[in-house]
C-alpha cells in the first residue's frame, strides 16, 4: 500500500527543462483501497505474538509456562488449544518459541463441553465422568497404546485440570476429528474430554510435542 502511494506521487510530478515545458502527464489511476484483514490476522502484528494467535491467549500461555517452568523440561515448543473458536478451525497451535513458527491442527472438544453439539465449547469441567474438556496447563507425558490406539498421557498442572490423569485425558487420534468431517457436517465430532486430532495428523503432532512439554487449553 505504501509503495503504491509513493509511485502515484512520483508519477504525478511534472519535470521542467530549460528548453521547453514538458507535456502534461495523464492523471494517475486511483489506487484501490486495501481489503480489511480478519481480526485474527491483524492480531499477528502485535510484537512478540506468533501469527494467528490472539495476544491475550498467548500471554496467558506464556504466563503458565513460566509458572510451571520447574515441572516442564522443554521450553522450546508449546501447544495452545484455543477453545474460543469453533471445531471447524485448526485451533490447536504448536508454537516454536525460538522462531515464532506455528503449526496448526484440528482438535475436538468433549461431549460434556458441548452437549448440543454446536461445534463451540460451552464450558470446561475437571469433574470425573463429565466427559468435558478441562482448561489450564498440561504436561505431556509418556506414550502408550490404549483403546484409541497410540496415545499420550497428560498431567494436569492447575486446579482446573488436576484430575486429567485420573480421567484419562490424553492426546489421541479419532475418525471424528478428521478434516472430512468439516465438509460433511461443518464441525468435528466430540471426544470424552481428550485432545482428539485427525488420524493422519497424530504422528506429526507426537513428533512436535514429545514428552516434557506444555499444552495450554483455554477459552479467552
Amino acid at each position: 500500500m505504501a509503495s503504491g502511494a509513493a509511485v502515484s506521487a512520483c508519477a504525478s510530478r511534472t519535470i521542467q527543462t530549460a528548453m521547453a515545458p514538458a507535456a502534461p502527464l495523464p492523471a494517475p489511476s486511483p489506487t484501490p483501497l486495501p481489503i480489511p484483514r480478519a481480526p485474527e490476522v491483524a492480531a499477528a502484528r502485535v510484537p512478540g505474538v506468533p501469527a494467528g494467535i490472539r495476544p491475550e491467549l498467548f500471554k496467558k500461555a506464556v504466563a503458565a509456562l513460566n509458572r510451571h517452568s520447574m515441572r516442564i523440561a522443554s521450553h522450546d515448543r508449546i501447544a495452545i488449544a484455543d477453545f474460543a473458536t469453533s471445531s471447524n478451525n485448526p485451533r490447536f497451535h504448536v508454537v516454536n518459541m525460538g522462531t515464532g513458527q506455528v503449526e496448526r491442527f484440528l482438535v475436538a472438544h468433549g461431549i460434556g463441553s458441548d452437549p448440543s453439539h454446536s461445534g463451540m465449547l460451552q464450558r470446561f469441567s475437571n469433574e470425573v465422568n463429565s466427559e468435558a474438556t478441562c482448561e489450564g496447563a498440561f504436561l505431556t507425558a509418556d506414550y502408550y497404546v490404549g483403546k484409541h490406539g497410540d496415545s499420550q498421557r497428560l498431567l494436569g498442572l492447575d486446579p482446573t485440570n488436576n484430575n486429567a490423569l485420573d480421567r484419562a485425558i490424553v492426546v489421541h487420534s479419532a475418525w471424528y476429528a478428521n478434516a472430512d468431517m468439516i465438509s460433511k457436517h461443518g464441525k468435528l465430532g466430540r471426544s470424552q474430554g481428550c485432545f482428539a486430532v485427525g488420524e493422519n495428523e497424530l504422528a506429526k503432532l507426537f513428533e512436535r510435542l514429545g514428552p516434557g512439554r506444555m499444552i495450554y487449553a483455554a477459552k479467552v
